[in-house]
Formats: structure tokens, C-alpha cells, sequence
């Protein structure tokens, strides 16, 4: 009877620590996740942001060569305005198929890695 209650006590002894070590790797691996997530996303953040600053100079370049071609400065800022406007109604219709679905897959890659 004593062996049998020294086996169940062993064997709770270790569905406990299999318990704990089960719990402290699925933190582990969320850690993991969370930062690869969060690095992948502070890496495309800088790209994006250098990406911007070099789109609007190139953006006030085209205004100033399109308004000197014209005549008119502000020429040139009405057409790039315009074409802009466009693009973004564009933008605005097609953003589920464009944008929100491959950032969603993008995301759920990222987690599921």
C-alpha cells in the first residue's frame, strides 16, 4: 500500500513539473513570436519611413520641374495634388484586395513561423 501511494505521489510529482515545463515553453515560444513580430515590424517602420522622406523630395521635384514647364510653380503642385487624389480613391476602392488582406496574411504568417 505504501509503494502504491509513493508511485501516485511520484507520479503527480512529475505531471506537475510537466505541467510547469509545458506552460514555460508555450511562453517561451510566445516571447519568440512576439519579438520576431515586433522586430520584423520596427525594421519595415524604419524602411518605410526613409522610403517616405525620399518619396515627398522626389514628389516636390516633379511639382517644381512640372510648374517651371508650365510656367506656374503651382501648376506643377495641382497636377502631382491631382494625381495623388486619383491614386488614392483608387486606394480607397481596391484597399481590402490591396492592402488589408496580404497586411492580415502577412501577419498571420509572421505569428503561425
Amino acid at each position: 500500500m505504501e509503494n502504491q501511494s509513493l508511485l501516485i505521489e511520484t507520479l503527480f510529482e512529475k505531471a506537475t513539473h510537466y505541467t510547469k515545463t509545458s506552460v514555460e515553453l508555450y511562453k517561451l515560444k510566445a516571447i519568440g513570436k512576439s519579438a520576431d513580430i515586433i522586430s520584423d515590424l520596427a525594421s519595415r517602420t524604419i524602411v518605410i519611413a526613409f522610403a517616405v522622406i525620399c518619396f515627398f523630395i522626389l514628389n516636390t521635384g516633379i511639382a517644381l520641374w512640372i510648374g517651371e514647364m508650365l510656367g506656374k510653380t503651382y501648376y506643377g503642385f495641382f497636377i502631382v495634388a491631382g494625381f495623388y487624389a486619383f491614386a488614392g480613391m483608387l486606394f480607397y476602392v481596391f484597399r481590402n484586395r490591396w492592402i488589408k488582406t496580404p497586411l492580415r496574411n502577412s501577419i498571420i504568417t509572421q505569428a503561425l513561423k
